[in-house]
């Protein structure tokens, strides 16, 4: 099996869907010329042309709109934000247009669109470009939402996001463009709705997604110096979220950690610890505890945003809180 970047692994979903389905096509701003402005569709407007590969203008809600319209006729767009952060300025098209479409047409119209970018911090960008949005658009019904963490699981759902007949979120990171990982070179998809288990273990669960999941992931592997198997989950799908693997893990560890880029509050973990209690609290041996970004504005200074965000060293605290283990 190959090796290869993350915006790799992205830009062969959208090559082979495009190949595969003349009525794919990807829009946004740079996406074409100048090859994206994190270069996940270089090259691509040299083998698709115009029609296939368009630039827009800097005018999300504009261009948000001309997608979903093709979309209810007939086409699959691909809008490619440069940023979640800016997509806000899209959410009247994605909430009241694309995710409605199905219901108030009584079933007639779907609106099969993919709205995708890189989300949450990267670095010293401000408090107006470091916003995570899971949860905002996983509280929109007629939604699918996708927040991945690896060029495998890109790639396979992505393609899968772009054939859905449904409006699909898919976030990403900046900083995990550069990112490589393991990709075959032979055609699949990974499905939507099902999480990955990233690592087992039997001790305590730890859920996350997006590059959370390298915090997870290095949490686990401080923990096993001192004997602690924590299980790591990767949810890979915000919404609809795969309940069950979670359920099922807590119940072997009965601890559950879960860690994510966002506010706290109405945030993601919220849903998970809800459920959890209300689906497998006889199996818990401690409350569910949680590590998110701080509740304030993402500051410019760089001790700060390392300070707002979750981390190896605070994870690791929290696992060993939920086991009782003294400090």
């Amino acid at each position: 099996m190959r090796t290869i970047a993350f915006r790799q692994a992205l830009r062969e979903a959208l090559q082979e869907e495009m190949r595969r389905d003349e009525k794919v096509f990807l829009m946004g701003e740079e996406v074409a010329l100048y090859n994206g402005a994190y270069k996940v569709s270089q090259g691509m407007l040299e083998e698709f042309g115009p029609r296939r590969v368009i630039d827009t203008p800097i005018a999300e809600l504009g261009f948000a709109s001309i997608g979903v319209g093709a979309a209810t006729n007939g086409t699959r767009p691909v809008v490619e934000f440069m940023t979640w952060n800016f997509a806000v300025l899209a959410l009247d098209q994605i909430l009241n247009h694309a995710a409605k479409m199905l219901s108030m047409s009584g079933g007639q119209f779907n609106c099969p669109i993919v709205f995708r970018g890189p989300n949450a911090s990267a670095g010293q960008l401000g408090a107006q470009h470091s916003q995570a949005f899971e949860s905002w658009y996983a509280n929109i019904p007629g939604l699918k939402v996708i927040s991945v963490s690896n060029p495998y699981d890109a790639k396979g759902l992505l393609k899968s996001a772009i054939r859905d007949d449904n409006p699909v979120v898919f976030m990403e990171s900046e900083v995990m463009y550069g990112d490589e990982g393991d990709v075959p070179e032979d055609e699949y998809l990974v499905p939507i709705g099902k999480a990955r288990i990233a690592r087992e273990g039997s001790d305590v669960t730890i859920v996350s997604f997006n590059k959370m999941m390298k915090v997870a992931l290095g949490a686990a592997e401080e923990l096993a110096k001192e004997d602690i198997e924590a299980e790591v989950i990767d949810l890979r799908t915000i919404r609809p979220l795969d309940w069950a693997t979670i359920i099922e893990s807590v119940k072997k560890t009965n601890r559950l950690v879960i860690v994510e880029e966002q506010w706290p509050f109405g945030s993601v973990s919220s849903e998970i610890a809800y459920r959890v209690q209300k689906d497998a609290f006889d199996y818990l041996d401690a409350p569910v505890t949680r590590i998110t970004a701080a509740d304030t504005n993402m500051h410019y200074s760089g001790n700060l945003v390392a300070a707002a965000l979750p981390n190896v060293e605070r994870t690791v605290k929290l696992v060993k809180d939920v086991m009782y283990l003294k400090k």
